[in-house]
């Protein structure tokens, strides 16, 4: 097993307050700061900014190849694009999707796959169920479910071959994987990594080799081959809830950590933080 410390490339006096869904685009990491509505941006030299202040709580968020941003809609579950002029919608997927938004991924057809956790998971009084949902949007905008029964999906992936596409269960202490129809459709689920219960998966990230760098919310994160075996953890201060790999040779693990995750804190007393590590192999 290898360890790697990671270094704080945006502390606490950022202000960040829940930082979630890195991306690496045009030399910049974006990514949403959920609890304050915003799609932030910064630098290697730790140089911070706000793309774009949101009208509404951000959950799944992506970046397309010509640098539009798609996000959603978290509690009202719908997806806009996002540019210098405001938001546009281009799916609303309020009738056929249950509570609330979660991880995303874009697809080789111009489509995506977004999550929905499929129960209130900031209501204390409700229990957990693996009642969470996959739905497919095409470049069309046409939506449909493709997968159900997950137990709070977030972070997702699909392989460089776009065959599959894997996804975290949090609460399910694993990663799903599917296979990828050519209509978008999702089949032949299994089993691609099974934890302990102690790790809940979160946002995950692919490298050239095929494994996965897991963020599971704990103080690192674990670079996992298919089956589960674990090869090098990237230690923190706080616990990781979102990676990605880039950097100029595609070689920076960036990790989104925090302390707190209940918005009422973390509107008070901002902690999360931006950490950043390198790591042999670049992104696939």
């Amino acid at each position: 097993m290898q360890y790697t410390t990671a270094k704080t490339l945006i502390d606490i006096q950022g202000g960040l307050k829940l930082a979630r869904n890195p991306h690496w685009f045009d030399q910049e990491l974006l990514f949403v700061d959920i609890h304050d509505r915003r799609i932030m941006s910064c630098n290697l030299s730790g140089e911070l900014r706000t793309v774009t202040a949101l009208p509404f709580i951000p959950g799944s968020f992506d970046v397309l190849d010509v640098g539009g941003l798609l996000v959603g809609n978290a509690w009202r579950r719908k997806i806009y694009q996002c540019n210098s002029t405001g938001q546009s919608q281009v799916a609303d997927l309020s009738s056929i999707t249950k509570v609330c938004l979660s991880g995303s991924v874009l697809d080789s057809r111009g489509g995506m796959y977004v999550g929905d956790f499929g129960f209130d998971h900031l209501d204390p009084t409700v229990d957990p169920t693996p009642t969470g949902l996959i739905v497919h949007v095409n470049v069309r905008g046409e939506s449909s479910v493709v997968a159900r029964d997950l137990f709070s999906p977030r972070g997702m992936i699909i392989t460089p071959d776009n065959s599959s596409l894997i996804v975290a269960e949090t609460l399910a202490h694993r990663l799903t994987a599917f296979e990828i129809a050519q209509d978008g459709s999702l089949r032949n689920r299994t089993v691609w990594a099974q934890f302990q219960n102690d790790m809940r998966p979160d946002g995950i990230c692919l490298d050239l080799d095929g494994a996965v760098w897991v963020a599971g919310m704990g103080p690192s994160a674990l670079r996992v081959y298919k089956g589960g075996d674990i090869d090098h953890q990237v230690v923190t201060e706080r616990s990781v809830i979102g990676v990605t790999l880039g950097g100029p040779e595609q070689r920076h693990l960036f990790l989104c950590t925090s302390v707190e995750c209940d918005p009422v804190i973390t509107r008070r007393h901002p902690d999360a933080t931006i950490d950043v590590a390198e790591v042999n192999i670049p992104s696939a």
